[in-house]
């Protein structure tokens, strides 16, 4: 959709992008100086086309050595080209490891993240004994103890609803409140794969991993379920001391009540790793 703007005469064109990235040799989300960033990438090869700065504006920020499946950004530009032909244009800028998967035409006043109801994380645990390098840059690689996945389900299960979850919250955030609607929480098995997701309106930083971190416990019997929920129930911010590893985290998808995306573009664009694909014996 095309908008003029107020202060000049030229048309300004809103277009949204789904971006996948591994964060593996990114220093995160965030534009940083001197530091090689996904939204600094992208940002240079718009700016590259255009011939002038853009900025591009992401539904949330995720940490170095965290990857998206379908993160979602806007910018604005002003020119003819047209919004589904950005996708193609930009990859063709960009560095390994960074892909848009789509683009399209918004509202003027859409935002990608303050039109956004929802965001989804997923980590995964492989649990076999030995090492797997086809998954090692995805996977927290897991095999000290044997999880038990009906304990850390139960526990997981106690998030769901709008909580203060300021005993999961990093030190350095700048928000003021730590209240969190969590709609969805799951943990499931695949082989030797053991995923945790946790959807919810928003999260505070480093919520996810200290979460998971305190989980593992939980599923090692390191903790019980009674002292895990009194924690974070009484922000006992003190008693949580492990974040999980970072590569283990992914941005899975963003809602929003108008999304111009197909759903094969955005839904579930993470590999769910099975038995099938990555056979481990030592779980036979």
């Amino acid at each position: 959709m095309v908008v003029k703007c107020q202060s000049e005469a030229k048309l300004t064109n809103r277009v949204a992008l789904v971006i996948q990235y591994l964060g593996t040799n990114f220093h995160g989300w965030q534009r940083q100086p001197d530091r090689v960033s996904v939204q600094g990438c992208i940002e240079k090869a718009i700016s590259e086309v255009v011939g002038y700065p853009v900025k591009i504006h992401g539904a949330g920020r995720t940490d170095a050595g965290v990857h998206a499946a379908a993160q979602v950004a806007h910018f604005e530009y002003e020119g003819p080209i047209p919004a589904d032909k950005w996708a193609k244009i930009i990859n063709a800028r960009l560095p390994e490891g960074i892909l848009v998967r789509a683009s399209a035409w918004v509202a003027a006043d859409w935002h990608a993240r303050f039109s956004a109801i929802w965001r989804r994380y997923r980590y995964t645990i492989y649990t076999g004994e030995r090492p797997n390098v086809f998954v090692s840059q995805t996977c927290w690689h897991y095999y000290q103890s044997r999880l038990q996945d009906s304990l850390i389900r139960t526990a997981v299960s106690s998030l769901l609803g709008e909580h203060d979850f300021s005993a999961f919250k990093r030190t350095g955030s700048d928000r003021t409140d730590s209240l969190v609607e969590v709609q969805a929480a799951e943990c499931y098995r695949q082989g030797a794969f053991l995923y945790l997701e946790i959807q919810a309106n928003s999260f505070l930083y480093g919520m996810v991993r200290l979460l998971v971190g305190m989980l593992v416990e939980v599923g090692m019997e390191k903790r019980s379920l009674e002292s895990f929920i009194e924690i974070w129930q009484n922000q006992r911010r003190e008693e949580v001391k492990y974040s999980a590893p970072a590569k283990g985290l992914c941005l899975l998808r963003v809602g929003y009540p108008d999304f111009p995306f197909d759903r094969h573009l955005w839904f579930d664009t993470q590999p769910n790793f099975v038995l099938g694909s990555v056979t481990d014996y030592s779980l036979s």
